[in-house]
């Protein structure tokens, strides 16, 4: 009865600091969350004041005169629905073509043998390594050549590929049994059959993954646009944020309505793929 005692209370003691080691981490990591929030909330408190309010110390968290007109005036103010429209077209379009590429070279860098095939990989990996900065003037010297400059067609083509897209894809294909492939080849699919009808129902998690990352960067995208756009009815909603700067004020509080605005759908967009985000995340690395 002493040992059985003894046992008992060892693991009564081991529940405890369990318990303790995660109401500690959980903890830690509301606080973490809470901390990466207070900025938004600055953001939302300013975009509900005047513009000589927004700096204002203390700061007013409440505003007591909230400006809700200051989300009408970012419509009227700049052309905001063209700018929107015009971010949201090149999102969607790009994304695709993303997807689509990423996923089909991954497939073949995956589960295709051929000669000099991880070379290949390897070296178009290293394209990540080098920084934009060294082939922005030849791209643009490219454009200008097809006389694609002010054309939402010179941003789609430059961003239709994506070596970091390709990595993603491949190592989510990797773990894919080439079994399954095997016994599709016996069955008579051929390599396009297996990638539509196989490869790509099971690689749900991965393209998720993709599409906000990918979705996010060209949403964001600042440097792209403000060098190939230059008319109003091309330009995207990060360069309509720089129009609220003036040259000699900055409407900080109607940038700050705005910012809110463009950051709806990428927030919509991490919702409806968080579950599979979260899934890609940690299958993509499994196996190398």
């Amino acid at each position: 009865m002493t040992s059985l005692t003894r046992t008992n209370t060892k693991k009564r003691a081991l529940g405890q600091r369990s318990l303790l080691g995660n109401i500690l981490i959980y903890g830690l990591l509301l606080l973490i969350a809470f901390i990466m929030l207070i900025p938004f909330a600055w953001m939302l408190s300013a975009s509900l004041k005047l513009d000589k309010d927004v700096f204002r110390f203390p700061i007013e968290w409440i505003p007591n005169d909230p400006q809700w007109h200051n989300y009408e005036l970012i419509w009227t103010r700049i052309p905001f629905l063209t700018f929107f429209a015009n971010s949201m077209k090149l999102t969607v379009i790009i994304t695709f073509l993303q997807l689509a590429t990423s996923s089909f070279a991954a497939y073949a860098f995956a589960k295709l043998e051929f000669w000099g095939r991880d070379f290949l990989f390897l070296a178009y990996l290293g394209s990540i390594a080098i920084p934009w900065q060294v082939y922005m003037i030849p791209q643009f010297i490219m454009m200008r050549e097809l006389d694609l400059v002010d054309n939402h067609l010179s941003l789609i083509l430059l961003q239709a590929f994506t070596a970091f897209g390709v990595f993603l894809m491949r190592q989510f294909f990797i773990s894919i049994p080439n079994e399954i492939l095997d016994a599709a080849r016996i069955d008579g699919m051929s390599e396009y059959g297996i990638y539509f009808r196989i490869m790509l129902p099971l690689s749900k998690p991965a393209l998720a993954t993709l599409t906000i990352f990918s979705s996010v960067f060209v949403w964001n995208d600042f440097m792209g646009p403000l060098i190939y756009f230059y008319s109003e009815s091309n330009k995207t909603i990060q360069l309509g944020l720089r129009m609220f700067i003036q040259q000699y004020s900055t409407d900080y509080h109607l940038i700050m309505a705005a910012s809110l605005v463009s950051l709806i759908p990428v927030m919509v967009l991490f919702l409806a793929f968080q579950r599979f985000f979260v899934e890609g995340i940690g299958t993509t690395g499994i196996k190398g």
